[in-house]
């Protein structure tokens, strides 16, 4: 993994370089327009000058304060100033006015320093209102003596087109960086892992069991599914599953995770039972059947096409080509604890229905009540997500693929991984494993879909999905700052899909609070990895 992320900076900085020289080109080329062109850009900047000298004197007098205390009108004031300061600058130069470029230049130091990060002329210095005034006296000096209508209309243009490109380039590159970051494993997390782990193999054999784990197999009692390497993203969903549940001891919740957290999430769970819950935890390499001979896409891993996809040094994934390609060479899409929940019968062969839950959502009510909706036959039972165009089939698989086009219709309604109900004996029935298997084979070249479980899952649960009531499933928190408060509240899970996770710097603050609420951050294991709200 450290591999590719040095490779993708690598070439997210060749890029920035390239950028830099072909901006600079163009702000050559955009100074360069007809005389008519200039003329009538010349008219209506004196028209706009005008309307702008009478706000100035009538709304921004520095004497008088403003009724209204969230107003910004001071911080656009020197914003403005600031803009024909750094023109007025530029010409100074190219004339060889030396006082005056130096006075600008200081009018510029001071300026920002009192701007700094205001957005409201309530968050501005002291000072704000002095530097206005010494600004305007420099800016009224050097209209007087370097005002050149034209050439300060190609100015402004040149910096217009410059500002463009430049909050395009800023919004690429945190498109790259959130994706980088949705990557990595924070080190608070890589700590805790570690110290666990060290807690756990320390411990004698008899202390490493778990209570009441004769009721794993027991189908009339409620089963969760938890496949997870993130021990701190499994303790939230466990604890808000727990805490919700009216009937906890009734409650049995089955964690899956990798060889490197396994000791990990054990001691986790060992150190913090889930109070009359039962809970299990296991390595998936100790599942044997699940091997590259049967499963098809830990065969297709081993393939050297698709080594290459995600580790060839110099593939061209940067910031220029944008973040869809990225977004599918995340190695989460290596790891197999995302793809076993095609595998579910296999490793519950004694349940009759289970609750699927991913490890980034947070449980707010007691989920009992799915087990007894009636799912009419179908084998998976979710939320469907069709209220926007960008969830439907089309937007996941490839239609002009004939093998997709004959079988699916493209205005299909998407549904909602995440908290999912599924009916195993109907499973088992429909050989749903196994049309996985056939799909995910002719998938081998990535021609039908790209990489991820989604996809897939939308094939395979063909016309067997029945759709839950949305109040059952929230999704959205990890990527859309907009959503309504009311149906949060309301939910019975939030779901945090999308790289904005609530355990990394990068997540949307308005929706922490849903996810921190259920972390102990006074937890002794917490506080040696420095691990705060």
């Amino acid at each position: 993994m450290e591999l590719i992320v040095s490779t993708e900076l690598e070439f997210f900085l060749h890029t920035q370089h390239i950028k830099l020289r072909r901006e600079k080109e163009r702000l050559l080329q955009l100074t360069k327009h007809d005389e008519k062109e200039n003329a009538q850009l010349e008219a209506e900047a004196i028209e706009r000058t005008k309307a702008v000298s009478r706000n100035i004197m009538g709304k921004y007098s520095i004497w008088r304060r403003e009724d209204n205390e969230n107003s910004d009108n001071l911080v656009r004031l020197m914003r403005e100033q600031l803009i024909m300061a750094r023109v007025y600058a530029s010409i100074a130069q190219s004339r060889n006015n030396l006082r005056l470029l130096r006075d600008l230049k200081l009018r510029i130091r001071e300026t920002t320093r009192a701007l700094g990060d205001a957005n409201l002329d309530s968050d501005l210095s002291r000072s704000a209102h002095e530097r206005i005034r010494t600004m305007g006296q420099t800016l009224t000096q050097a209209r007087s003596e370097l005002y050149d209508c034209g050439l300060i209309v190609r100015k402004l243009r040149a910096t217009l087109q410059s500002s463009q490109e430049y909050a395009q380039t800023l919004k690429k590159q945190s498109t790259f960086l959130s994706q980088l970051a949705a990557k990595t494993i924070p080190k608070a997390l890589h700590c805790l892992s570690l110290r666990l782990n060290v807690e756990y193999y320390t411990l004698p054999p008899e202390k490493r069991e778990f209570p009441s784990q004769e009721k794993l197999d027991d189908p009339t009692l409620f089963h969760y599914s938890l496949f997870s390497d993130n021990i701190l993203a499994a303790s939230v969903v466990v604890s808000s599953t727990v805490r919700h549940a009216q009937e906890p001891h009734k409650h049995v919740i089955h964690v899956v995770t990798d060889r490197l957290n396994y000791g990990a999430m054990r001691m986790w769970f060992l150190a913090n039972p889930p109070g009359k819950a039962t809970i299990e935890v296991q390595n998936i390499d100790d599942f044997k059947w699940l091997n590259s001979s049967y499963c098809p896409v830990l065969r297709q891993l081993e393939s050297a096409a698709m080594k290459d996809y995600y580790f060839k040094p110099d593939h061209p994934t940067s910031v220029s080509s944008g973040s869809s390609n990225l977004k599918y060479r995340n190695p989460k899409y290596l790891s197999m604890l995302n793809h076993l929940r095609f595998y579910l019968p296999q490793i519950y062969p004694k349940l009759d229905k289970i609750l699927f839950l991913d490890d980034d959502i947070v449980v707010q009510k007691d989920l009992t009540g799915l087990w007894s909706i009636d799912l009419q036959g179908k084998v998976n039972g979710a939320v469907e997500t069709c209220g926007a165009s960008f969830h439907r089939f089309d937007k996941y698989l490839n239609f002009s693929n004939p093998h997709i086009a004959r079988n699916f219709n493209p205005d299909a309604c998407g549904w909602a991984y995440g908290m999912n109900v599924f009916d195993l004996k109907e499973w088992k029935r429909r050989d749903i494993t196994g049309i996985y298997h056939k799909w995910q084979n002719m998938n081998e070249d990535r021609l039908l879909w790209k990489l991820g479980t989604l996809p897939p899952g939308l094939i395979t649960f063909y016309n067997l999905t029945h759709p839950l009531d949305k109040s059952w499933h929230v999704l959205g928190l990890g990527y859309n700052p907009s959503i309504d408060k009311a149906d949060m509240d309301a939910a019975a899970v939030v779901h945090y899909n999308g790289n904005l996770k609530p355990w990394l710097d990068i997540g949307l603050s308005r929706y922490k609070s849903y996810w921190t609420r259920y972390v102990s951050y006074d937890h002794p294991y917490l506080q040696q990895c420095n691990i705060n709200h």
